[in-house]
């Protein structure tokens, strides 16, 4: 890869991550943790245009910005990183957004949602119902999130964008 490429993927990353940030501020406080769709929306940008590294890279810097700034909660970390990582190896595999928006809302939703129980117990000091509580919660801001991107990515690639952001 040239100096050109990686120049405009590091920048693609930041704007990506810029936006995940800047989106937090749409998130709704659910069972302790804030559901951002728009995290979820990124992830899904990420992982068409470039890659499942650089989706949990973006994934993690962003939920680090939200936690410093206090736009969220450790809980961001293991729910937008578990599912950048599965939508961004979807979308490497077969190229079909449809299944890398369902890989989002499966990681994200019922995979970080399980690994949050055990940031909230022993990081957090809260005292979850029981192992599955987060994924109704997750579920509901990574649906919404995936939604958004199948219908963002829809009208980027009828337009010719698309095209231009994946040549990064």
């Amino acid at each position: 890869m040239n100096e050109t490429n990686k120049t405009k993927k590091l920048a693609l990353a930041g704007v990506l991550t810029a936006l995940a940030v800047v989106g937090s501020f749409l998130s709704v406080p659910v069972a302790g943790s804030k559901c951002a769709p728009v995290q979820h929306m990124v992830n899904i940008l990420a992982a068409v245009t470039l890659g499942p590294g650089w989706g949990v890279g973006i994934a993690f810097c962003a939920s680090l910005l939200r936690n410093i700034l206090g736009l969220g909660s450790l809980m961001a970390f293991p729910g937008s990183m578990v599912g950048a990582l599965c939508c961004g190896l979807v979308y490497k595999k077969c190229k079909v957004l449809s299944l890398t928006c369902l890989a989002e809302a499966i990681g994200t939703g019922i995979l970080g949602g399980i690994a949050a129980y055990p940031v909230a117990r022993f990081l957090m000091g809260a005292a979850p119902a029981g192992l599955f509580v987060y994924v109704i919660p997750f579920l509901i801001s990574t649906v919404a999130g995936s939604i958004l991107a199948f219908i963002l990515i829809s009208i980027l690639q009828k337009s010719g964008v698309m095209s231009q952001l994946t040549t990064a």
